[in-house]
C-alpha cells in the first residue's frame, strides 16, 4: 500500500491545532485513499444515503464517538454540514473530525458557517515530488505529460478521453450539486479555453463571445473555477505605479495533464516544458507550502516575473522557474529589483543540482532545485 507521508503529517499537524480538519481537493486528487491510510479511523461516505441518515442528530452522533478519529467524506451532501462541524468544535473536544470536500468550505450555499477560527485547513494538490517517490515514478516528463491525479498518472496507456470525461463529471457532481449553474455548454467550454490558454493573462472580454455569455457571467464562472481548485488566479503584485499591471490576473490550470490534453499535446516537445514546469513549481509551492498569497509581477513594458511572495518586513521575494538554467534572461528580474530593490530573488530550474548565486548587474540571483527552493520558503518565518 502507497503511504503519502507528507499528507498524512499535515493531517496530524492540523488535528494538532484544532479538532476539526477541512481536506479539499479536486475529485480523483486521492482524498478518499488518505482518509482511508490513517491510522485508528473511523470512516463515513456522505454519498451514502444511510451514512446521511445516521448523521441526522450530529449530537446523538458525537456522543457515541468521543475520543475517536472520523473522517466524514464527501461531506457537503448533508443537507446542513457546517452544523455538524461547528457542534463538533465547540461541544466535542475529544472528537477529531477529518471532513472533505471538492470546493473551499463555503463555496455554495450548502455551508451556512465558513467555521472560521473552528477548523484547520488542508488542501490536498496534484501530485507533488514527494508523491512521485511513493508511487514508484519520479520521471518528471511523465508527471508533466499525465498530470498529478494518480489514476491517470498510474495508467499504463495515456487516459486520452478520460480528461473530458472527468470534466464532464466534475460537471454533474460539483458544479450542478453545489452551484446549480446553468448554460453547461458555455461553462464547460470556458474551462476548455482557459485550460487552453493556462499560464496566461485573463481578459473575461476575451471569452464571453466563444462560451455566449456576458462578461459579468464570465467572471462569475471564473469564481466557481477557483473555489472548486480547477484554476489557480494569481493577482498582480504592485504598488500602483503608472508602469505596472495592477488589475489583470494570471490563471493557472490545476494540473499539467489537462493542460496537455486540452492543448492537444500527446506528446511533449522540447518548447513545451517551459510552461508545463511552472505549472509543476507552482503546484508545487501551493501544496507544500500551503498558502494562496501568490502573486506574480508584469510591467507595461512587458517585463514579468513569474512568482512574487510579499513580505512584511523585508522586500518580496521572486521566483523564476526555467526548465532550463541556460536560457534564464535576467532583463526581467532586474526591471522588478529597479523598482523594489529589496528581498530574496530565485531561480528555479529543472537541472539544477547544486545551489549557487550569481550577481547580475548589481542583484544576487540564487540558482536552486525545486527541493531546495521550497524549504528555503518554508523555513522563512516571514513567508507568506
Amino acid at each position: 500500500m502507497v503511504e503519502r507521508y507528507f499528507w498524512l503529517q499535515k493531517i496530524e499537524k492540523a488535528w494538532d491545532q484544532r479538532t476539526v480538519v477541512w481536506l479539499s481537493g479536486v475529485r480523483r486528487v486521492g482524498k478518499t485513499f488518505l482518509c482511508n491510510s490513517l491510522d485508528a479511523v473511523m470512516y463515513y461516505d456522505c454519498e451514502l444515503p444511510s451514512t446521511r441518515r445516521i448523521l441526522e442528530d450530529p449530537e446523538t452522533f458525537l456522543d457515541d464517538h468521543r475520543g475517536k478519529r472520523v473522517v466524514l467524506d464527501e461531506i457537503h451532501r448533508l443537507a446542513n454540514p457546517s452544523e455538524l462541524l461547528k457542534i463538533a468544535s465547540d461541544h466535542y473536544p475529544s472528537v477529531r473530525v477529518l471532513a472533505t470536500g471538492s470546493s473551499s468550505l463555503g463555496a455554495s450555499a450548502r455551508f451556512r458557517d465558513t467555521l472560521t477560527d473552528r477548523k484547520a485547513d488542508v488542501w490536498l494538490a496534484p501530485m507533488i515530488a514527494l508523491d512521485m517517490e511513493y508511487f514508484g515514478n519520479t520521471s518528471i516528463k511523465h508527471r508533466l505529460l499525465r498530470g498529478g491525479l494518480p489514476p491517470f498518472f498510474l495508467e499504463a496507456a495515456y487516459p486520452g478521453k478520460r480528461y473530458q470525461d472527468w470534466l464532464d463529471n466534475y460537471w454533474a457532481k460539483d458544479i450542478l450539486e453545489l452551484f446549480r449553474l446553468e448554460r453547461r455548454h458555455s461553462f464547460l467550454r470556458f474551462a476548455e479555453l482557459l485550460f487552453t490558454q493556462s499560464g496566461g493573462i485573463f481578459e473575461a472580454t476575451k471569452f464571453a463571445a466563444p462560451c455566449e455569455v456576458s462578461r459579468s457571467t464570465i467572471s462569475n464562472y471564473l469564481s466557481v473555477l477557483e473555489m472548486t481548485y480547477l484554476f489557480h488566479v494569481l493577482r498582480p503584485f504592485n504598488t500602483r505605479k503608472a508602469t505596472e499591471i495592477v488589475s489583470a490576473p494570471k490563471v493557472y490550470g490545476f494540473d499539467t495533464g489537462f493542460v496537455c490534453y486540452f492543448k492537444g499535446w500527446g506528446e511533449l516537445r522540447e518548447n513545451d516544458l517551459g510552461l508545463l514546469w511552472e505549472h509543476f513549481v507552482l503546484n508545487e509551492l501551493l501544496a507544500r507550502l500551503q498558502t494562496t498569497r501568490l502573486l506574480y509581477w508584469r510591467d507595461k513594458s512587458k517585463h514579468e516575473v513569474d512568482f512574487v511572495f510579499p513580505s512584511r518586513s523585508a522586500g518580496p521575494t521572486v521566483v523564476e522557474c526555467k526548465w532550463s538554467v541556460a536560457s534564464f534572461d535576467p532583463a526581467s528580474l532586474i526591471s522588478f529589483r529597479s523598482r523594489y530593490p529589496s528581498g530574496k530573488s530565485y531561480v528555479v530550474g529543472r537541472d539544477v543540482n547544486r545551489r549557487y548565486r550569481r550577481t547580475i548587474r548589481g542583484v544576487k540571483v540564487d540558482f536552486m532545485d525545486l527541493n531546495g527552493l521550497v524549504r528555503e520558503l518554508a523555513t522563512n518565518a516571514d513567508r507568506p
